[in-house]
């Protein structure tokens, strides 16, 4: 039986002598473009099978150091075709520089931002890096500055960390973020992230066959995406490898927790991102917690091992949590006041690529009526994004609607606590409020800070679908999004994904008009009672139960 390879060759002679004799050649010029036709084509065939050969080569030389098997994870070995693809992205994410083993000094600095934690950098020298003064290895909470949802989830991990009075922890914790680890390896992330942000910012901007592609390559995580994944993580060994090997790694970006697998680390818990099982989110070597029953059937599916995975719950902080009563009761009860109705407050962030420009502010553009109509309170957070500063800017004063300015952390905490104190009747001073920073963590702490005192958060299905807050699900950037609304959808404290402006302005008339916040107000209580948003209190309980583990362990050797 003849295979693709040769009836494709066949194919192509027979096209080729149709188009000679037609042209006029004569049968003896036919016969030798045929043949030359014929010859490069056997030619390319065989290069190619020279090339795939050379990949599974390649790819096996690659991988046979390595400290864990991807292969056995994922429960089968690369085609010639996936070796290829694998050797050649790895050879674009990390070039021809060898991998080193040794581990940089690190030292941990008091955070200036969250009293109690203590921040990860790199010692200008042996002598200037530290070690912790508790009786047990710190708590390491590690991430990546990549967009805004790593650092949510990791800041949400260590509110956990921290105890009601951090100086009684028998543990420190620290916040690692590889990014702050001035180094080669961190230089590396920071150029593949800047790729993504553009990508993401295009496939926004452009829509239509661009937006399509982009989504196409968000969800298709495959086997061979997490092969690359890992043998990335197998360069970073210097920005992690400094650390205590004893302290439980709980890690917000599946590439720490890789890199935390392959420098030894036994006690690493990774969060698993979104609501959309794909290979290169979950971890060989790793306990790979998920925030939902549908990611962990179809990771199941897919052939993760039970002892591999776990149900855990939505990755939020600790004080959105325990808050949770007091803020849906006052969300309630404004949505339930009339003569007069208190203006519905929505709270509108832009994520950390700085994409959605054009959605979110044709989306505001919208809904100026009704905040001079005095039906909407918009809470606009430009994070640390210029462009979008200035584009919401643009927008309002194109709208001719005065807004007030917040610019710092003083400010945020001040405009919370004003709406909190008699909050049944304090209001912003305008109905529209703009927040824009030039600091990276005032840009995303502030939509934690502000979701205690919105009525809406308005977002893109990301890590935000699974915050306990009624939620408008708007337009996505990539297709792996998409079930992450779902998710919020199905649990009663989200909508649908809003594609387009008229049907992200029919719900929040629905949200005006109907009694569908205090549906969805009353839905997060009674997730909150059977511990929905419990998943990083859960992360942090595993991870130290594991270690207590461990340390008998170690005793008994």
């Amino acid at each position: 039986m003849l295979g693709p390879t040769t009836l494709f060759i066949s194919a192509v002679i027979a096209l080729a002598a149709v188009l000679f004799l037609d042209s006029g050649f004569d049968i003896m010029d036919a016969g030798i473009i045929a043949a030359v036709v014929f010859g490069v084509i056997i030619g390319i065939y065989v290069l190619w099978r020279v090339l795939l050969v050379w990949a599974s080569a390649s790819y096996k030389k690659l991988v046979k150091d390595n400290s864990i098997s991807v292969d056995e994870f994922v429960l089968s070995e690369p085609s010639p075709q996936s070796a290829l693809k694998v050797v050649v992205m790895h050879k674009f994410n990390c070039g021809s520089r060898v991998a080193s083993m040794e581990g940089l000094d690190l030292k941990a600095e008091d955070s200036d931002k969250v009293p109690g934690l203590k921040v990860t950098e790199r010692a200008s020298s042996p002598n200037d890096k530290t070690t912790t003064s508790k009786s047990k290895a710190p708590l390491v909470v590690g991430t990546i500055r990549m967009g805004f949802g790593h650092h949510r989830i990791a800041y949400a991990a260590t509110s956990w960390g921290l105890g009601d009075d951090p100086s009684k922890d028998e543990r420190d914790t620290y916040f690692h973020d590889l990014l702050n680890i001035e180094s080669e390896e961190a230089t590396m992330i920071h150029d593949t992230d800047i790729l993504y942000s553009k990508g993401s910012r295009l496939a926004s901007e452009l829509g239509g066959p661009v937006e399509a592609f982009w989504g196409s390559l968000t969800k298709s995580g495959d086997e061979d995406s997490l092969r690359v994944t890992y043998q990335m993580a197998e360069h970073l060994h210097p920005v992690i490898a400094g650390l205590d090997r004893n302290s439980p790694i709980v890690a917000s970006h599946s590439l720490v927790a890789s890199a935390a697998v392959s420098a030894g680390f036994k006690n690493v818990i990774n969060l698993v991102i979104d609501n959309h099982a794909q290979w290169f989110v979950v971890v060989p070597g790793a306990l790979n917690l998920v925030q939902g029953p549908s990611n962990y059937h179809n990771f199941l599916k897919m052939g993760v091992k039970p002892e591999h995975l776990q149900l855990a719950g939505h990755w939020i902080p600790r004080d959105l949590v325990e808050a949770i009563p007091d803020a849906c009761k006052r969300r309630s009860h404004r949505a339930k006041t009339s003569n007069p109705r208190k203006p519905l407050r929505l709270l509108i962030p832009v994520g950390g690529a700085g994409a959605q420009r054009k959605f979110i502010v044709m989306l505001v553009e919208a809904l100026i009526p009704l905040a001079k109509q005095n039906k909407v309170q918009l809470f606009l957070n430009a994070a640390d994004h210029a462009h979008m500063k200035e584009s919401f800017k643009a927008a309002l004063n194109e709208g001719k609607i005065d807004y007030d300015i917040v610019s710092n952390m003083k400010g945020v905490r001040d405009f919370r606590s004003k709406l909190l104190s008699n909050w049944e009747t304090s209001e912003p001073a305008k109905n529209v409020t703009l927040f824009g920073f030039d600091d990276y963590f005032t840009a995303v702490a502030t939509t934690d800070i502000l979701c205690n005192v919105a009525d809406v958060l308005a977002c893109k299905p990301s890590e935000l679908a699974f915050y306990p807050i009624p939620k408008l699900m708007i337009r996505r950037v990539g297709d792996h999004e998409a079930y992450s609304a779902l998710r919020a959808s199905e649990l009663g404290d989200g909508t649908l994904e809003a594609r387009t402006v008229p049907i992200a302005l029919k719900y929040v008339n629905l949200f005006m008009e109907t009694e569908l916040l205090v549906t969805m107000n009353d839905a997060i209580v009674k997730n909150n009672e059977i511990g929905i948003y419990d998943g990083c209190k859960n992360a942090i309980k595993i991870a130290l139960e594991r270690a207590k583990e461990l340390e008998e362990a170690d005793k008994k050797k």
